[in-house]
């Protein structure tokens, strides 16, 4: 039997890196992950988080990451607080949001919606606080600026960078 051994932990912070997956995890909720959105969040998040390695080599760590689709589940109880769990619950939104697979498609597919009714759960957040989420999220839904951009400021803004 062989063993599949996971990539080397990538040179971001543990907590960056469990938001990058919560993300990667609600794009691959429909069960595909674009190459074009792969390479755009990599060119984004290793611009964003590259402070110590050159951005290349970040991007090759982060890109064996985002090729895993690791349950929500696995992933939700390594938030520290409920900052985070609001900010994973925007950018999940957000990437949901942010493209249908063909153009007779929703915006948000059936499945896409049960991914994100399970983040909702998995969060437990309050529900004034999910609420408010999902009212900012559509009335600023800026459709002249990318997901991955929208995601840059806010994790710049949550990290304080």
């Amino acid at each position: 039997m062989t063993v599949v051994q996971p990539p080397p932990p990538p040179s971001i912070s543990p907590r960056q890196m469990n938001l990058v997956r919560i993300v990667a995890a609600m794009a691959w909720s429909d069960g595909e992950l674009a190459t074009e959105e792969v390479d755009i969040m990599l060119d984004r998040f290793s611009r964003l988080f590259a402070t110590g390695s050159p951005q290349e080599l970040l991007k090759q760590e982060l890109r064996d990451y985002l090729m895993q689709n690791i349950p929500l589940e696995e992933l939700i109880p390594h938030l520290e607080s409920q900052e985070e769990r609001e900010l994973v619950l925007k950018l999940g939104y957000e990437v949901i949001a942010s493209s249908a697979r063909t153009p007779d498609e929703p915006k948000i597919n059936t499945q896409e919606k049960v991914a994100y009714q399970k983040l909702v759960t998995l969060l437990n957040l309050p529900e004034d606080v999910v609420k408010q989420i999902e009212t900012d999220s559509g009335i600023n839904f800026d459709q002249s600026v990318g997901i991955i951009e929208k995601m840059t400021h806010k994790l710049q803004e949550f990290f304080k960078i």
